[in-house]
């Protein structure tokens, strides 16, 4: 191995395309950008490349390896050792079995292979006088293994180890076309045919005005160039390499777009094994250390403006920029370039804020309302709870009962929605048909059974060892105590805000200013709020790498399983976090507080909180809309943009500690250097969590916060935006996967969307004043109107029965003396036989409460169900395009077929009258030489008419 940078010697033929001259026209209508123009010098080809293509300018990079690399020094140098542990491996391969490549790769890398020993038998005491240590040496010989077997496998490496990052080595990936073809028909990728068809557009009234539809909303599409018209599609079929006559094969380069080329690769790097303790793949690797790195390339640069046009500064332009907000996403441009980036909308809706006359703010209300804590606390007017009692009129009102349903109904048409649209992408993406097939092995899977295969006898060792419910029963038990501590934890923490709401409210009530004791309830919700946000935003870290850690020690078998159970247990810690404080405000405080004179305490000293006389519908809202947009612009939007930021920044800085002098620093960086700075792409687990919880928000409890559907409306329109530019310029360019769906996460959609009627049910029945205020209407009122709601909801209490050391150190804070004091409760008067015991009314409004939660459940579970049985999973055009593209796509195999047989009998007929003129011209010249030998001569000829018979 030189210093100059490692190129292999392509051993396949160029395609058709490669050999004629570029059709510059085409190219830049059917594919929308400028095609390599292969006249230029060397120099001038890779400079124009940056970095895209290998060392010659005509082969393109499907995906880049990196490693670390060290200076060479003491007696060996480092590159010699490589070169040693290269050249063993790939002899050792040679000799293991066929190559898939061409016979001139094999003789070429055969005389290159100087030790004839193989790398799995080389001792690593002959490494020893290298400057790397075993440790790096060990990674090395990996390292060369490895790449030997992507070789076999037909791939074409070249290595840049001298490049402009100090330490950082790469190898270039490129798949040629019989490897593409290959592992397209492995991996049965639908590809388009030759056959292109019109989609007939509807006629009549339907086709004008879906015209003026799009006539009026063709401002809101995004400027992408379509490739062909809309109402002409290509029909696709599942790649063979035996029927590639089907397929367009007109320009090679390009049939198989940088996505699929990329996707091939990974699947590739994923499958390919070395030795059987080393385990599977690049996960392996990458998780070792043997590599740092591995990533497909963007296909350009995005803010020079004498850049050629690409995918990427399309998507910079048409997606990522905030100026478009308003426009829809060019989904169609995302799935090309990106694996499917799924955002949700919601759409918005608000309640009527007419606020009728409440009887709490009558100027004749004079009602003393009892301490709301002991000692510091003193009696008070209810009519200072006016601006409360109004502010939660706002959300607490009989509108609340008919958005709630709408809300619920809303979620149900939604799912529906998804379904359908899920359907037509399908088509669109040409996934119809499509089944996901069995995952490779994780490495940690294969590895587990490898150690359990050496701890069984010698006898055993044919078998097919696996990991059993018993060699997981550890790691289920501790995922059950860690997911039942972390769950306690949020309950501790939820505990503890409320001992902080509890003393804060009585330290402010002892404050000496007036303004701050006015105050107090304000103060204390909205502090405690805020406490809650950056306890949940901190728990939120924690939770997904504790779910994360479980999920490993399961020891999942296949990347799809890993990806559900992590999921699952990140999403219900997440949910847990964010909606414990919000099911406590909603469902428990205030009901656990006990009564004046036998209130209940914690500790002996800190009596439990009640909610305020307008209920703790307000609360619930405040901690509700607090925690959603603090959610919303600090975690889903300041950390997904400056987080990437951040590490880019620094993995940058980290680049140039060392010998990196400044002209050096102001050369141009190729394509694989500069994405090598960029944030490696993590999956969708984060995008779709945000989504999810936000969807819990607008849902579970919408009835206390009915703007929560038009902030999420809000938000994801920056959302889309900052998702777009996050994934567009600070994120490495991720693999494409096929997916027909979401996976579990329309699972947990459905869920949240079934526990939502229930929740919204107990919201409208327990937390609200709807109820009472319904049953007082109905059964006590005298007139039938509101008149004396509020003090039919309070009871009476007599001062003198305070306990002990818990009254009041100011009894004439209202300037005269108390004797009666009302709390919000139904119970029985003092001078009752059975004084301050649960009254009649108490039982009655909880009968209706429980009553309504029956019926509003069923109620919308019922027209849930018929909104799932009106509209179909898949809409009636899809179907029909289905069917109709089978019919067309059987006629077009039917029609290739006849034509290739009328091919291969011209053939043949042409091929019989040549092999009948030559069978003539052979007897008349054996007759005329064995005129002498009759015998003989008469065999030959019948020989030979036998000959032309057959070939006949």
């Amino acid at each position: 191995m030189t210093e100059e940078a490692e190129v292999e010697i392509n051993p396949y033929p160029k395609s058709g395309s490669e050999q004629q001259a570029p059709q510059f026209l085409r190219d830049v209508i059917f594919h929308g950008k400028f095609k390599l123009l292969k006249a230029l010098t060397p120099e001038e080809n890779t400079h124009c490349q940056n970095g895209l293509f290998f060392q010659d300018g005509q082969r393109r990079v499907d995906y880049v390896l990196t490693y670390p690399v060290k200076k060479p020094g003491g007696g060996r140098s480092s590159r010699q050792s490589v070169q040693l542990l290269a050249e063993n491996a790939v002899a050792c391969s040679l000799r293991r079995g066929p190559h898939n490549g061409g016979e001139d790769l094999r003789h070429h890398q055969a005389q290159r292979a100087g030790n004839p020993s193989c790398p799995q038998s080389l001792p690593m005491a002959d490494l020893e006088g290298g400057a790397l240590n075993g440790h790096e040496d060990h990674k090395a010989f990996r390292r060369e293994e490895f790449e030997g077997k992507l070789r076999d496998m037909g791939l074409e490496l070249e290595k840049e180890e001298v490049t402009k990052i100090p330490g950082v080595g790469f190898v270039k990936i490129h798949a040629p076309w019989n490897v593409l073809c290959r592992e397209a028909e492995f991996m049965k990728l639908k590809m388009p045919t030759k056959k292109v068809y019109e989609v007939k557009q509807s006629s009549g009234i339907v086709e004008k005005i879906s015209s003026l539809v799009s006539k009026v909303l063709e401002p809101l599409h995004p400027q992408v160039e379509e490739h062909q018209p809309k109402n002409i599609k290509h029909l696709s079929h599942t790649f063979s390499r035996e029927k590639q006559h089907l397929f367009d094969l007109s320009d090679k380069d390009y049939f198989f777009d940088t996505k699929t080329r990329s996707s091939i690769v990974f699947e590739i790097l994923k499958r390919t094994k070395c030795k059987a303790k080393y385990s599977m793949g690049i996960t392996s690797l990458l998780g070792s250390g043997v590599y740092t790195a591995a990533y497909p390339l963007h296909d350009g640069d995005i803010n020079e403006e004498s850049a050629e046009p690409n995918d990427r500064k399309l998507l910079y332009e048409e997606w990522a920029n905030y100026s478009v907000f308003y426009k829809y996403q060019p989904i169609g441009l995302v799935r090309k370039y990106f694996v499917g980036v799924i955002v949700f909308l919601y759409g918005c809706a608000t309640v009527d804020d007419n606020i009728p006359s409440m009887e709490i703010c009558h100027p004749k209300n004079n009602i003393t309302m009892c301490p709301l804590c002991d000692r510091v606390c003193s009696y008070w007017k209810l009519s200072t709870a006016c601006g409360t009692a109004r502010a939660s009129h706002l959300f607490d009102n009989p509108t609340t009962v008919f958005f709630s349903i709408f809300m619920a109904l809303w979620a149900a048409m939604f799912m529906e929605h998804w379904k359908r649209r899920q359907m037509r992408l399908n088509y669109e993406w040409d996934l119809t048909g499509f089944e996901e097939e069995e995952d490779h092995p994780r490495a940690e899977y294969e590895f587990k059974v490898m150690q359990k295969s050496l701890r069984k006898d010698k006898k055993s060792h044919h078998k097919m060892e696996k990991l059993t419910c018993r060699d997981r029963l550890p790691a289920y038990m501790a995922n059950i105590v860690m997911m039942l501590l972390m769950i306690g934890v949020t309950f501790a923490i939820v505990f503890g805000v409320i001992l902080y709401r509890i003393s804060t409210k009585a330290a402010l009530h002892m404050s000496s200013s007036s303004i701050t004791r006015n105050h107090v309830q304000l103060t204390v919700k909205t502090t405690a709020a805020i406490i809650n946000l950056v306890v949940i935003l901190i728990l939120d870290e924690v939770y997904g790498a504790v779910a994360r850690w479980l999920t490993v020690l399961e020891i999942p078998k296949t990347d799809k399983s890993f990806e559900e159970r992590l999921i699952f247990k990140t999403f219900i810690l997440k949910f847990f976090n964010a909606f414990t404080p919000i099911i406590y405000i909603a469902f428990f405080r205030g009901r656990l507080v006990g009564r004046p004179g036998s209130y209940l305490y914690v500790f002996e000293s800190y009596r439990m909180e009640e909610c305020a006389h307008g209920g703790c519908l307000m609360e619930l809202c405040i901690q509700l809309s607090i925690t959603m947009l603090g959610k919303q612009l600090i975690q889903n939007n300041l950390f997904e943009i400056g987080i990437p930021k951040l590490k880019k920044l620094i993995r940058f800085i980290r680049s140039k500690q060392g010998a990196f002098q400044e002209e050096e620093r102001q050369k141009k960086l190729q394509r694989y250097e500069t994405d090598h700075f960029l944030e490696p792409f993590a999956g969708l687990t984060p995008e779709y969590m945000e989504m999810i919880i936000q969807f819990g928000f607008v849902t579970l409890f919408v009835a206390s916060f009915p703007l929560a559907p038009l902030f999420a409306l809000l938000n994801n329109i920056i959302e889309i935006r900052l998702d777009a530019k996050k994934f567009v310029t600070e994120l490495r360019r991720p693999v494409a996967a096929r997916a027909k769906d979401i996976g579990i996460w329309y699972n947990i959609l459905k869920g949240v969307a079934k526990v939502a009627v229930i929740i919204n049910a107990f919201v409208i029945s327990f937390t609200s004043d709807f109820i009472p205020r319904m049953v007082y209407q109905y059964t006590y009122s005298p007139d039938g109107s509101m008149h004396g709601f509020v003090n039919h909801t309070l009871s009476y209490f007599n001062v003198s029965h305070f306990q002990e050391g818990k009254e009041t150190l100011d009894p004439l804070h209202l300037g005269y003396p108390v004797e009666i004091c009302r709390y919000k409760d139904y119970r029985e008067p003092p001078w009752s036989a059975t004084p301050y015991e649960i009254s009649k009314e108490f039982w009655t409004v909880l009968a209706v409460r429980l009553a309504f939660v029956i019926v509003f459940q069923n109620i919308v579970m019922l027209m849930s169900d018929i909104v799932d049985w009106l509209i179909p999973d898949i809409p009636k055009d899809i179907s029909l395009q289905i069917h109709k593209e089978k019919i067309l796509l059987v006629d077009h195999f039917m029609k290739e077929e006849q034509r290739k047989i009328h091919i291969l009998e011209s053939r043949v007929s042409t091929g019989s009258k040549e092999v009948f003129s030559r069978s003539n011209n052979n007897i008349t010249t054996m007759t005329h030489s064995c005129s002498q030998l009759h015998t003989k001569c008469t065999k030959a000829s019948n020989a030979s008419n036998d000959v032309f018979i057959v070939q006949s």
